[in-house]
């Protein structure tokens, strides 16, 4: 056989292991690169096998979340004396910034004590680094800025500029969402500059984190000049752009995004939509978040649980329950997101035995709660006034599933015990709680004491809100309507004078109702609204039935020392009943109304709209600043308590 047939007949040699491992990283088959390792190092393969297959198999480990196996291989680069690669270094390095939380040993031995791997344990590797780049440098900002260590971030650019090491756009848009955060636009344009000057601006990632940057500072012409200097968006900065006009509230801009996103022929991802979904649901926008139901079912992204999850809290939103209840039926294998996304939808409904028992549904399906979770549990227990099931979950939490109570606990139980009226045990609950109260805690205790009347437990709890936070606008509002609701004029007149002197204004009214994919946005006594007489001359037929049935004015909440005659005037302004009355004539008859209000509803529009439903035979929703009432033949969801 000739040497050249021999060569053709011969087997070609089998990859080497670290030539498979490093194959199965980079193609993102984590576990896959994970098991060849372990099986090479049960082989007989050569020595020079692990310094060249440890960055591939640290970086698999940091993709996993494996901490245990990757302090291994931390000892093992350390007694192998692969450490001193450079790529092995920044490798281990990466995997600090991941894996935050796991313990790493340190010393020459790879054998010694354990230490928290931290901010000092990312900045130890660095240190012990024989050669150091860029990339490692960019790792350590990035790690610090990703583990909300800001400080440590910003001083790693300056050394690294101090180095002659110039930043790039991985350093860019490693430290922008630092400003983002902390809404800082004077040094966030800083960098902008930075990045215009040396040519960075086209780069995709620097351009997302400018226009979330822009965006999170209220500056959305500037995220959208940045969005509209690329010629070629790819879908980070769709999205980027998507997500920094839903956060402020723009969304029929997003929508508008949205649709020349589609166009443009980048296909949306999950992400797309946990920007838009919530947007929706914020601002109860029903017709908006049905468009986008619709969309996604379309495109069979409907099976997706995070997306499940996302609809449920927006229909939660929008007042529509019983379609999030269907979304909710029809996940195969809820997770924890979504069970507590329809259980806090419950809470804000009304009907709390249906979130109790979605809990214990849960918690036999082997779904462990988690904060959140009793958030919502506990939420329900406050608008039902449970004082008992209150004070069992909360108990649970700790006892059982190991859960600190947070302040939000803390209040939404002491929200249980005022609302129930137990407010002496509300109060001796907040005095001993052992994170110390927030001023918004003793708040929740203030709202029931107005409900409850007891104006003289309202000053002792407004004296310790107005140490907390002087300018407490709604503290201020609360004890003012109290005392004139009780007739201490001069009190009231007292503490708005108080008011006016800070510089403290009362928030007004307003209420809103979508009709024929219109915004109405109505406040008080506003008759700018060009249906204005209409509703006033409806309201007055609507009065007449309601007195004719047997209802009678409530004045507590009008609080003005004015003629009874007058009071009947202000309870017909309320923005409420405008806007429900207008949905009422401008719709068919049975349409269900949804009408949002930025504030409390007050006892008496409360008690004229569970006469009206009945009146016009139709089912109105109502969510006000703490939960929505259902109003149905002359009854309310939330069965008189909120």
């Amino acid at each position: 056989m000739s040497l050249a047939a021999a060569a053709v007949a011969a087997p070609s040699p089998a990859p080497s292991w670290a030539y498979q491992i490093r194959m199965a990283a980079s193609q993102g088959q984590f576990l896959h690169a994970v098991s060849l390792f372990l099986q090479m190092r049960s082989s007989v393969a050569p020595r020079s096998s692990v310094p060249a297959s440890l960055p591939a198999a640290l970086k698999s480990c940091a993709a996993l979340g494996l901490g245990a196996l990757a302090a291994s291989l931390h000892a093992l680069a350390i007694r192998s004396g692969a450490f001193a690669d450079r790529f092995t270094a920044n490798a281990l390095l990466n995997l600090y910034a991941k894996l935050p939380h796991f313990h790493r040993p340190f010393g020459t031995d790879g054998s010694g004590s354990l230490e928290s791997a931290s901010f000092e344990s990312m900045q130890k590797v660095f240190d012990e680094m024989l050669v150091r780049d860029a990339v490692s440098l960019n790792t350590l900002i990035l790690g610090c800025a990703e583990n909300k260590m800001h400080q440590e971030a910003l001083s790693m650019v300056r050394e690294m500029w101090k180095d002659g090491v110039k930043p790039d756009s991985f350093t860019l848009s490693s430290v922008l969402p630092i400003f983002a955060e902390r809404a800082d636009i004077k040094r966030g344009m800083v960098v902008h500059g930075f990045a215009v000057k040396n040519g960075l601006d086209n780069d995709a990632f620097v351009g997302s984190s400018l226009i979330d940057m822009y965006a999170n500072c209220t500056q959305l012409d500037y995220s959208m000049k940045v969005f509209d200097s690329f010629s070629d968006c790819d879908a980070i900065l769709w999205n980027s752009m998507l997500a920094g006009c839903a956060q402020n509230g723009s969304v029929e801009e997003a929508l508008g995004i949205f649709r020349r996103m589609r166009q443009a022929g980048v296909r949306p991802v999950p992400v797309t939509f946990s920007s838009l979904l919530p947007a929706c649901g914020n601002l109860a926008l029903s017709r908006l978040g049905k468009q986008l139901h619709a969309y996604l079912i379309r495109a069979r992204f409907n099976d997706n649980t995070f997306i499940s999850s996302s609809l449920i809290d927006m229909y939660c939103k929008c007042g529509n329950v019983s379609i999030a209840r269907r979304v909710f039926n029809g996940i195969q294998s809820p997770d924890i997101v979504s069970w507590t996304a329809m259980i806090m939808g419950y809470a804000l409904h009304g009907p709390a035995t249906e979130a109790f028992v979605l809990f214990e549904r849960m918690e036999l399906g082997n779904v462990k709660p988690n904060h959140i979770t009793f958030l919502a549990v506990l939420t329900a227990c406050s608008h039902a006034g449970l004082v008992d099931k209150g004070w069992k979950y909360f108990n649970i939490m700790s006892d059982h599933y190991g859960i600190v109570p947070s302040l939000e606990h803390c209040a939404a139980l002491a929200d249980t015990l005022g609302r129930a009226g137990e407010l002496d045990e509300a109060y001796n609950f907040i005095s001993e709680m052992k994170i110390k109260p927030t001023s918004s805690v003793w708040s929740t205790l203030l709202r029931a004491c107005r409900v409850h009347k007891n104006t003289i437990l309202a000053e002792e709890v407004a004296k310790k809100i107005f140490e907390l936070e002087p300018r407490s606008m709604g503290s201020h509002v609360i004890l003012s309507n109290m005392y004139s609701a009780s007739g201490r004029w001069n009190e009231a007149a007292h503490l708005r004078k108080s008011m006016r002197n800070k510089g403290i204004k009362k928030e007004p009214a307003c209420s809103w109702i979508e009709v024929k994919n219109k915004l109405h946005v109505f406040v008080a006594h506003d008759k700018s609204h060009p249906w204005y007489d209409k509703i006033i001359d409806a309201m007055n037929v609507y009065s007449e039935q309601m007195i004719r049935q047997g209802y009678i004015p409530n004045m507590e909440d009008v609080l003005q020392d004015i003629e009874e005659e007058q009071k009947r005037d202000v309870l017909c302004g309320h923005s409420e009943k405008l806007a429900i009355v207008f949905g009422i004539i401008s719709t068919p008859p049975g349409t269900t109304i949804h009408v949002m209000k930025n504030l409390r509803i007050c006892v008496d529009c409360h008690t004229t709209t569970k006469f009206i439903s009945k009146i016009v035979a139709r089912e109105i929703v109502v969510r006000d600043v703490n939960r929505f009432h259902h109003f149905k033949d002359g009854n309310c969801s939330c069965g008189d308590f909120w």
